[in-house]
């Protein structure tokens, strides 16, 4: 699955994909006009078809950021990492698993290969590509290190597995924080109702459209 969006306003190269056995959602981001971009996220077999559409759009890809370590989306970091010659970007919290695939304690369904961070994401943390404003937030609950990826100017959010249509990253696995989780989606929650969401799982929503955000907890807190 590929969906497409272009923002001319903001200059802005948007593809989402969808690759792998948990039908994980990947997106390569791009600045029409330096032609510089990012890879967020890494599901198992996208490389090839990202790599070639990169190619294509004549972008220069610059990283791989990673939304958490979750084995659905970093399958195919070691060799993005390899073949682009990219660093690899995650929350300092989730980079042990990445580092050593499983060791969070989720089993995994396929063989994930090693790959060392090279930057770790703070939270408030401005990234730039071309002339694409990328704010990271950090969003525990779902794992330690998850974040979000915010681009005020265009008005999207790449929300990882914190946030999806109509609800949220599981809580049952064994680092997640259910506690720290409310307080994400409170903070997701102030971001203006017209922000598109496109999350790591599923069709993209808006703020605005879960109007539950603000009191998830007496949503899905049990």
């Amino acid at each position: 699955m590929r969906s497409e969006v272009r923002i001319l306003s903001g200059a802005m190269i948007l593809e989402i994909y969808c690759f792998g056995p948990a039908l994980t959602n990947c997106v390569l981001l791009g600045c029409e006009k330096t032609k510089k971009g990012v890879i967020i996220d890494a599901p198992l077999d996208c490389s090839e078809q990202l790599i070639e559409r990169g190619e294509e759009l004549g972008l220069s890809i610059e990283s791989l950021l990673l939304t958490h370590s979750h084995w659905d989306h970093t399958a195919d970091a070691a060799f993005l990492k390899k073949e682009l010659k990219i660093p690899v970007y995650v929350h300092e919290l989730d980079a042990e698993n990445v580092r050593d695939p499983g060791s969070d304690g989720l089993p995994l369904m396929v063989d994930i290969p090693k790959v060392d961070p090279d930057n770790y994401l703070e939270d408030g943390q401005k990234l730039i590509v071309g002339d694409l404003n990328i704010e990271v937030i950090h969003t525990p609950g779902h794992s330690p290190g998850g974040v979000c990826f915010y681009l005020a100017e265009q008005g999207v959010l790449i929300s990882g597995d914190t946030l999806f249509q109509g609800t949220i990253g599981n809580l049952s696995f064994p680092t997640a924080e259910p506690d720290k989780m409310w307080f994400s989606l409170q903070r997701l929650s102030q971001l203006p109702p017209n922000t598109r969401v496109i999350p790591g799982h599923g069709e993209e929503t808006t703020i605005g459209e879960e109007k539950w955000l603000s009191n998830a907890k007496e949503y899905f807190g049990g």
